[in-house]
């Protein structure tokens, strides 16, 4: 039986995980099942968006819990595919207002489980490090140039902590940075001893 293989990506706003795990699932097709971010699940299905402390509370939990579920879900249909999350449950912990130690709390966890649940990371930095438009065609993205540059930071600092912690620097070429953060993915599915599937990335990175 094949290892699992769970791999997280994440970042600040703008940082192209989503295009690379589409791209990667295109790629080495049904090898891989991709879990879709669920802030954006949620908010596209008309749960509300708002500022106040409480309800802000209220958004990360939902968002907490249908993440692990997706999870959970695709973990449980597919054992022996490439679970490739578009965000994962420690994420929200950069977004929650009274500061990670008390996220985890709250959501009956701790830091270290959470980590636990992913076999690698791949952290793709915004590109509002260099001034860049982060809108990306995503209409729930609501964060200023700076607010996503101090998520990213917040971010960087919780993920950086998993031993299979890989960044994917901002690159004034998005192509480039893609076919590095696309040559990360293939070099954790490989090391997990998966299945090999040949990646031939477009640019030599």
């Amino acid at each position: 039986m094949q290892r699992r293989c769970r791999i997280a990506l994440t970042g600040g706003p703008g940082g192209g995980k989503t295009t690379a795990a589409e791209l990667f699932r295109r790629e080495l097709g049904e090898v891989v099942v991709v879990v879709p971010e669920s802030a954006t699940i949620l908010f596209a299905g008309g749960f509300p968006r708002a500022g106040e402390r409480d309800a802000e509370r209220s958004i990360q939990r939902a968002i907490f819990h249908v993440q692990r579920s997706l999870e959970d879900v695709q973990s449980a249909r597919y054992p022996e595919r490439v679970l490739l999350c578009d965000r994962g449950t420690v994420d929200g912990a950069a977004y929650w207002p009274n500061g990670d130690r008390d996220f985890f709390e709250a959501m009956g966890t701790s830091f270290e489980t959470e980590l636990q649940r992913y076999d690698a990371v791949v952290f793709f930095e915004t590109a509002a490090v260099a001034g860049a438009s982060i809108e990306g065609g995503n209409p729930y993205r609501k964060e200023s140039l700076a607010e996503a540059i101090a998520l990213d930071q917040r971010l960087r600092n919780l993920w950086s902590h998993h031993p299979r912690f890989t960044l994917v620097p901002h690159c004034p070429s998005f192509i480039h940075k893609i076919t590095l953060g696309l040559t990360a993915l293939q070099r954790i599915v490989e090391q997990a001893q998966l299945t090999p599937v040949p990646f031939h990335p477009a640019v030599n990175p």
